[in-house]
């Protein structure tokens, strides 16, 4: 069981969520603004966040995104009423480890907290992860090649981590998809395709994560 704070002004949706993560076992704390949920999260170690977006004071999109710069291993929930296809990439972007949209299942609620429970933060383990002429550094987030340091968004972190982990192989679009952005479904954009573009520009080359037509792409170790 674990530390959760749960960030949401609508007293009677924090009430709830509060209680059902208690039953679960968790020990909440709760914020109702977004500074106050800012401040308890950067100044208290939590195992998930689970946010609003439409939050007085600082909107929950500001408070993802100052917290993941100031925290990258800090899972994130989003738990929001704007839940189009945009809103979700963006929070997934962002660095948000999942989306749930309001109204939402009291079931799926539980289920999603268990499964982002039980994933293990980032650099937990393991500090260093190699494959080819490519070191990646999974606790401060930045890869390592021919010597030359290089700081890595989230999303680039976390796609060139699953390259690697599985390289030579061929990795799909839809895998990406899920692993990387959370997404189980294609929001019909070419997200995977830009961040792949600057993620090359990092590396030693475009050659380092080949392109496999119609499929996805290979990180190349040779």
């Amino acid at each position: 069981m674990g530390r959760v704070l749960v960030v949401e002004d609508d007293d009677r949706i924090a009430q709830l969520v509060a209680r059902v993560l208690r039953d679960e076992g968790h020990a909440v704390d709760s914020a109702s603004t977004g500074h106050e949920g800012l401040r308890a999260a950067l100044a208290h170690d939590f195992d998930l966040v689970v946010l609003d977006l439409m939050l007085p004071g600082l909107a929950g999109d500001r408070v993802l995104e100052r917290l993941v710069e100031t925290r990258p291993e800090q899972r994130v929930l989003v738990l929001s009423a704007l839940s189009d296809v945009g809103v979700r990439v963006a929070c997934l972007e962002a660095g948000a480890a999942d989306f749930l949209g309001k109204p939402f299942a009291v079931a799926e609620l539980v289920a999603r907290v268990r499964t982002r429970m039980r994933g293990q933060a980032p650099g937990a383990a393991q500090r260093w992860l190699e494959a080819g002429a490519v070191r990646l550094d999974l606790r401060l987030r930045r890869a390592v090649v021919a010597g030359r340091r290089t700081e890595l968004p989230l999303r680039e972190f976390l796609l060139l981590q699953h390259l690697m982990r599985r390289a030579g192989q061929v990795c799909s679009r839809a895998e990406l998809l899920a692993d990387v952005w959370g997404l189980t479904f294609d929001p019909r954009s070419n997200v995977v395709d830009v961040c792949v573009r600057r993620l090359r520009a990092k590396l030693d080359g475009p050659q380092r994560v080949e392109a496999v037509r119609h499929v996805g792409y290979r990180f190349v170790t040779d």
